[in-house]
C-alpha cells in the first residue's frame, strides 16, 4: 500500500499560512513591509474587530503592472531575490514570496495595484486561496490590501485568536515597530473609525520616538552613535532609572530590520550591567547597521532572528557603544536638552504603563575618603578601596590583561568635570543624606550609595587590573557535559584562563578543573563554569563570570563603606564629593539605586505658590 503521497496544493498553502501566519498582526507585519520595500511614503492601516473581521493596508508605494498583480498570488514569486547571491546581500524587508499566496489561503482576501506606467489598475478578488474575480479599475499608483474573515476556514486556528482589545495592542506594537525604525514614512493605524497612531513624517528619530513611545521617554533617554570598522550603531537609550519591568521597550534593529534576537538584547542589557535594579529593564530604540553578508536573517519565519557571521565581536560592539553612550549621563549632573515642539505628539493609548520614577539628574559621581575608620566584618573583604594596588597573598598570582571586563577603564582625575565637588555642602540630614546646593538646585545624596559606587569601582578597577588571582584546588573536579557545551568549552578555553579558571580536557566531553579565582568558593566556581557553558550553547556568548565576580565586588565595597545613620565632618562630606568625581556611573550604586535626588528652584517656587 502506499504511504506517501504528495499533499494538495490547497493543504499546502493552508501549512504555509500557518508558519506566516500566527494571528492578525501578523498579516499587518506582512503587508506593511511589503509597502515600505515598495517605497511608500505613507502607509495607511485600518482594522475592525481586532483585524478578525476586517484588515486593510493602503499605500502610495510603486505599485504593480497587471500581470505583476497576479504572479504575488503565487507561492515563492517575488522582485526582490533572482538568485542563491541575493540571500546573502538582502537590502529589503521581505523576499520569501509567501507573505500574500500565505495570506489569501485563509482569508478572503481583495487586492488592487496599479503602478506609474498604467492608466488604470487592477482589482482581485480571491476567497481561500482561489480567485473569484479579476478586473481593472481606477484608483491613485499604489497598492490597497484588504483581507476579511481571517481563518474562516480553519476554525482551528481561529479559536485561538484573543479578545479585540488584545488583538489590537499586538497590531499596535507591529505598527510601533516599523514606524520607529521610519521616521520618513507616515504610519497611521485605525481601529474601528478610531485613529491610534499617527506618526507624520519627520527628519529627526527624536520626534518619531516621542509620538510612538512618549515626549517622558525622550526627556529620559540620550543618544547613541558608534562606528568601528564595518559595524555602525545610533539610536536612542533611556537613563537607568527611566525603566521598565518587562523587556517588551527594547527595540533593535538589524538593518532596520526589526529583531527580538536574544544576543543583542543580551548585549544591551550588558551594557547597563550595575546600572538597573534587578528586574528593571530599559527603553531602548537602537539601530545597528552592517554588512548584509555579515548576517543571515533567513533563519526563522518571522525574520525576528538572525544569525552573525562573527557572533562575539557584535556582542562587545555592542554592549560597550551602550556603555560609552550612557557614561556621560549617569556621570555628569547635566541633563539633556529635547525640544518640546519638535517631541510634541501624543503617544498611542496601547503604549504599555511605564514604571514612574523620582526624576534624578544623572551626576558624575566619585570615590570618596579612604574608608580607614571603617572596620571590615568578614575577612573575605580584604581588598582595599585606594586606588593604590596593595600586596596580595595567593596561591597562585595570575596576572593577564582580560579580554572583555575592562573595555571601560576609570578616567583619571584629571579628567574628571567636577560636577559633584563643584557643589555646596549645606549639611547632613538625619546622619545618612548630605544635603548640596548646586547652582539654583536643591540636592540630596545617599551617602551610603555614593561611597558604595566609590569602593566598587575602585575594588573593580584593583581586581580586573592586576590580573585575576586563582588559586589551585587541591582536588582537582572532573565536570561533563553535553556535546554543545562541551564544543563551546573548547572553543572558549582561553576566555576562561583569563578569567582564572584552569579547565583542560579530559576526554571525550569531560573536563578538569584545576584551578579557579580566588574570589569564589569551590562549588560556586563549578556551578558558574556550568552556567557559563549552558549560556555560551544557547547564545554564543555569557557574562556571567563577570556578572558575578561584579556582585561579589559589590557585596565587598557595601561592607567597606560608610552607613547610614552615621555622622560625618565637613571635610569627609566634601571627600566624598570630590571622590564621585573620579569614578564612572556616580549616579547610582552598583546595585542600581539612585545616589542623588535634585529638587529645582522651579519645583521649590511652585511647592510655596511663588512665581
Amino acid at each position: 500500500m502506499q504511504q506517501i503521497r504528495i499533499l494538495p496544493e490547497n493543504l499546502c498553502n493552508k501549512i504555509a499560512a500557518g508558519e506566516v501566519v500566527e494571528r492578525p498582526a501578523s498579516v499587518v507585519k506582512e503587508l506593511v513591509e511589503n509597502a515600505i520595500d515598495a517605497g511608500a511614503d505613507e502607509v495607511l492601516v485600518d482594522i475592525e474587530a481586532g483585524g478578525k473581521k476586517m484588515i486593510r493596508i493602503q499605500d502610495n508605494g510603486c505599485g504593480m503592472s497587471k500581470d505583476d498583480t497576479f504572479l504575488a498570488l503565487e507561492r515563492h514569486a517575488t522582485s526582490k531575490i533572482a538568485s542563491d547571491d541575493d540571500l546573502f546581500r538582502l537590502t529589503t524587508l521581505g523576499f520569501r514570496g509567501e507573505a500574500l499566496p500565505s495570506i489569501a489561503a485563509v482569508s478572503r482576501l481583495l487586492l488592487q495595484s496599479r503602478d506609474q506606467q498604467s492608466d488604470s489598475g487592477w482589482r482581485i478578488k480571491v476567497s481561500g486561496g482561489k480567485v473569484e474575480q479579476a478586473e481593472a479599475t481606477g484608483m491613485p499608483v499604489g497598492t490597497s490590501v484588504e483581507v476579511r474573515n481571517l481563518f474562516f476556514n480553519t476554525p482551528a486556528r481561529r479559536k485561538f485568536l484573543r479578545r479585540d482589545q488584545t488583538e489590537i495592542g499586538h497590531i499596535g506594537d507591529v505598527v510601533s515597530r516599523q514606524a520607529l525604525a521610519r521616521p520618513e514614512i507616515r504610519f497611521r493605524l485605525a481601529h474601528n473609525g478610531r485613529v491610534l497612531i499617527d506618526a507624520l513624517k519627520t527628519e529627526k528619530i527624536e520626534e518619531r520616538v516621542a509620538a510612538i513611545l512618549g515626549r517622558e521617554a525622550v526627556r529620559e533617554m540620550v543618544p547613541a552613535t558608534c562606528e568601528r570598522h564595518d559595524l555602525a550603531l545610533h539610536g536612542l537609550l533611556s537613563r537607568p532609572l527611566y525603566n521598565r519591568s518587562a523587556t517588551s521597550a527594547i527595540y533593535t534593529y538589524i538593518n532596520g530590520r526589526f529583531i527580538r534576537d536574544r544576543v543583542v538584547q543580551h548585549a544591551v542589557l550588558d551594557g547597563y550591567r550595575n546600572l538597573m535594579l534587578k528586574g528593571r529593564y530599559p527603553v531602548v530604540v537602537l539601530f545597528l547597521d552592517l554588512p548584509p553578508d555579515q548576517v543571515d536573517v533567513n533563519v526563522h519565519p518571522t525574520k525576528h532572528e538572525v544569525r552573525f557571521r562573527e557572533q562575539s565581536r557584535v556582542h562587545d560592539f555592542i554592549a560597550s557603544a551602550v556603555r560609552e553612550a550612557l557614561r556621560p549621563s549617569v556621570s555628569s549632573s547635566e541633563t539633556r536638552d529635547v525640544d518640546d515642539e519638535a517631541v510634541d505628539q501624543q503617544a498611542p493609548p496601547f503604549e504599555p504603563g511605564v514604571e514612574k520614577v523620582d526624576k534624578v539628574d544623572p551626576r558624575p559621581s566619585r570615590p570618596l575618603f579612604e574608608p580607614s575608620a571603617v572596620k571590615e566584618p568578614q575577612a573575605d573583604y580584604s581588598l582595599p578601596l585606594s586606588p593604590a594596588p596593595k600586596e596580595r597573598q595567593t596561591t597562585e598570582p595570575y596576572r593577564t590583561e582580560p579580554k572583555r571586563p575592562t573595555p571601560f577603564p576609570l578616567p583619571s582625575d584629571a579628567a574628571a568635570d567636577g560636577s559633584f565637588g563643584r557643589m555646596q555642602v549645606i549639611g547632613q540630614f538625619r546622619e545618612s543624606y548630605l544635603v548640596c546646593q548646586d547652582g539654583d538646585s536643591l540636592v540630596l545624596i545617599d551617602q551610603h550609595a555614593a561611597h558604595e559606587r566609590v569602593g566598587f569601582e575602585r575594588l573593580r578597577q584593583q581586581f580586573y587590573g592586576d590580573g585575576i588571582e586563582k588559586q589551585s584546588l587541591l582536588f582537582p573536579v572532573v565536570l561533563e557535559f553535553d556535546f554543545r557545551e562541551a564544543t563551546e568549552l573548547k572553543q572558549r578555553a582561553e576566555r576562561f584562563s583569563s578569567l582564572g579558571f584552569d579547565i583542560e580536557e579530559f576526554g571525550g566531553n569531560s573536563f578538569v578543573l584545576k584551578a579557579v579565582p580566588q574570589l569564589l568558593k569551590d562549588s560556586e566556581a563549578e556551578k558558574l563554569v556550568r552556567d557559563v557553558a549552558s549560556e555560551l550553547s544557547e547564545l554564543g556568548e555569557s557574562s556571567r563570570v563577570e556578572d558575578t565576580f561584579d556582585h561579589l565586588l559589590a557585596t565587598m565595597a557595601c561592607h567597606s563603606v560608610i552607613r547610614a545613620n552615621q555622622k560625618l565632618g565637613l571635610d569627609q562630606m566634601r571627600a566624598l564629593l570630590q571622590a564621585l568625581d573620579t569614578v564612572d556611573f556616580g549616579a547610582h550604586c552598583p546595585h542600581g539605586r539612585p545616589v542623588m535626588q535634585r529638587l529645582s528652584l522651579v519645583e521649590i517656587e511652585r511647592m510655596f505658590r511663588r512665581g
